[in-house]
This record gives C-alpha cells, sequence and structure tokens, in this order.
C-alpha cells in the first residue's frame, strides 16, 4: 500500500456537495487530476506519490462518483462536468496549472482546456477525445430514436439495484476481470476506495448507476473540434496500444490543435496509468 495520503476536501457547484483530495505544497505549481467515467480521484494515487514534491496536486471526484454527491434528476452531461472544474479552479485559485486527464476526464480536460486556455499551461490527455465523427453522425442522423433510446434506457436504470459484491475480495476479482493488466496491489487499492459496505455487509461500487447512460444532447463533433482549435498550451495525446479506443491519428480534430504530440504505450490498455506505470511516469516527468 501507499505510504503517504492526500487531504480530503469539499466544495459546491449547482448545488452539489463534491469531494477532492490535494497533494504536495500549495505553493508548488499545481497539477490537476481528473479521473474517468465510474472511477474516482484514488485512482491517482501512484502518479500523485510520484510528482507531490514538485506539484501541489488536485484530484477531484467527479459528480456521481467516489465520495462526490450523486445528481437528482437530470444527465449526467460534460457541459455539467466543465462547470464543475470551473467552480473548483475559482474556489481554490489553482489557475494557472497543468492538467492530466483520463478516458472522460481526458473529454473534460480538452473541453476546459478550450474554453478556458489561459487556465492551463500544460495539457495531457489519456485515453479520450470524445465521440468520433462517424459515431456522431449515426447518432444524429435519427435523433429522435435516440432520445428515445435514452429515456428507456434511464427507465430501465430506475430499477436497477447496484450490484453488491458478498466479500471485498469478490469485488476485487471484478475488477481485475474488466482490467487483466492491473496488478493485485492496484485492484485492491482501487476496490478499497471505489466500494462502499452496505449494511448487510456486502459491498457496491460508489459510481451512480444513472452514469451508465450519457446525456444524449451534447455537444457536436465539429463544436468540440472548434473547442480543441482554442487550446493554446502544448498538448501530449497518450494511447495504449492494447485498448479498445482508436488511435487519435485517427480523429480529425487532432488536426486542429495548435501544439499537440501523440504517443503510444506498449502492453497498455485503457488506463495506461495502471498497466505500465514507470513508462507513463517517464513520458509525463518529460513533458511537464
Amino acid at each position: 500500500m501507499l505510504k503517504d495520503s492526500p487531504t480530503s476536501h469539499i466544495y459546491f457547484s449547482q448545488r452539489l456537495r463534491l469531494h477532492y483530495v490535494a497533494w504536495g505544497d500549495p505553493d508548488a505549481p499545481v497539477l490537476l487530476l481528473i479521473h474517468g467515467g465510474r472511477d474516482h480521484c484514488r485512482n491517482w494515487d501512484w502518479v500523485a506519490t510520484a510528482l507531490k514534491d514538485d506539484y501541489f496536486i488536485v484530484a477531484p471526484d467527479l459528480r456521481g462518483h467516489g465520495d462526490s454527491q450523486w445528481m437528482v434528476g437530470g444527465a449526467y452531461s460534460i457541459v455539467d462536468y466543465i462547470y464543475d472544474v470551473q467552480q473548483l479552479v475559482r474556489q481554490t485559485s489553482i489557475a494557472p496549472m497543468s492538467v492530466i486527464g483520463h478516458s472522460l476526464g481526458a473529454i473534460i480536460a480538452l473541453l476546459y482546456a478550450g474554453n478556458y486556455p489561459e487556465n492551463v499551461n500544460r495539457l495531457i490527455a489519456v485515453e479520450g477525445m470524445g465521440i468520433m465523427l462517424n459515431q456522431w453522425r449515426m447518432a444524429t442522423n435519427r435523433m429522435h430514436e435516440h432520445i428515445r433510446g435514452w429515456v428507456e434506457d434511464v427507465h430501465q436504470l430506475s430499477g436497477r439495484r447496484p450490484r453488491r459484491y458478498a466479500t471485498l475480495e469478490e469485488a476485487i476479482q471484478r475488477l481485475q476481470t474488466v482490467n487483466p493488466h492491473l496488478s493485485a496491489e492496484h485492484a485492491r487499492h482501487l476496490t478499497i476506495h471505489g466500494s462502499i459496505q452496505n449494511e448487510d455487509g456486502t459491498f457496491s461500487w460508489k459510481f451512480d448507476n444513472y452514469f451508465r447512460v450519457l446525456a444524449p444532447i451534447t455537444l457536436s463533433y465539429e463544436e468540440t473540434e472548434q473547442i480543441y482549435a482554442r487550446i493554446s498550451c502544448p498538448t501530449l495525446l497518450v494511447h495504449g496500444q492494447d485498448s479498445w479506443v482508436l488511435h487519435p491519428s485517427q480523429d480529425e480534430r487532432v488536426k486542429s490543435m495548435q501544439d499537440v504530440k501523440v504517443q503510444s504505450i506498449a502492453n497498455a490498455g485503457h488506463w495506461c496509468h495502471h498497466d505500465q506505470l514507470d513508462e507513463f511516469m517517464q513520458l509525463v516527468r518529460d513533458f511537464l
């Protein structure tokens, strides 16, 4: 287990009680870490431990995740997440800063940096560029079906109870099934911080089940491309060669970015920063 633990803090955004953790000296350069979907802020513990002597590191739990509050009504929208990040930045006065985001967190980081380029010095987006052009076209060509499908999916989720695992070990095994690259140490750590024990002694994941169905109305491919073109800081896109996510070079929006590099990591899947930590940290240090 890791020796050093971060401090825990609360801030508010759109009436939601949101949680974040922090490592290091508040007077040091700031590094914001944004986790992915159905994840939590403590997924960054190894990255933060390696960098906390050089940076003041802030890692939020996104709304509906970790120890942050779940939404009541509405849908989990990418625009809401951008608002949450800006509220955190405003309330803690951490800008300007460097940012690392993973998966959903990478999309949020890219969109935040495009909307607030003055606040971001350097940006690393790991395994996340947003919905691809062909996916967007399929969704928008029959938008009424897309919205009706979302309504039905949310309705189905309304009757779904969060899955319960009889023991912590069973939950750990589930996480390792989803990501076979994870070491036993990482899987246990992520499960401990990503689950809660229910009153009957079973364990469930902390994230809100409603997050499983993303908002049907979002930014278009062309709108995200315009925002990505506004990113003024050096940007690194990191890709795991064994990932199900398409390589960033296959996304036309990369061409709109002003100062961008793409780097792949061998023998790594979607969670590059867990699968090949040493190589990932070398990339991060060199870039920052």
